[in-house]
């Protein structure tokens, strides 16, 4: 019912700064929250940042002051601006986006993040 196609990741060096982009399609109409996680290797997959549809936000401790998430609420598309990037950044992102009528989460493909030290 909803598709989600991510972009923007890519290798940067410590210090550096990268924006994702995610795309919504289908019934976008329903979509409450979108959000971003990442996932590492042997890990839990584990939230960024999520924004409402009347532009709530929310980080994890770890990302605040560094990343800022923001939505085109008429096209549901979010971005995720990530300033100051850290080797611990390094993770594949995932675009989510929720849909209360449904009941549902739906989940992008993932963007791989990569930064060097």
């Amino acid at each position: 019912q909803v598709q989600l196609v991510e972009s923007g990741g890519g290798l940067v060096q410590a210090g550096g700064s990268l924006r994702l982009s995610c795309v919504a399609s289908g019934r976008i109409s329903s979509i409450n929250v979108m959000g971003w996680y990442r996932q590492t290797p042997g890990e839990r997959r584990e939230l960024v940042a999520t924004i409402s549809s009347v532009g709530s936000a929310n980080y994890a401790d770890s990302v605040k002051g560094r990343f800022t998430i923001s939505m085109d609420n008429a096209k549901k598309t979010t971005y995720l601006q990530m300033n100051s990037l850290k080797p611990e950044d390094t993770a594949v992102y995932y675009c989510n986006a929720r849909a209360y009528i449904w009941n549902s989460d739906y989940w992008g493909q993932g963007t791989q993040v990569t930064v060097s030290s």
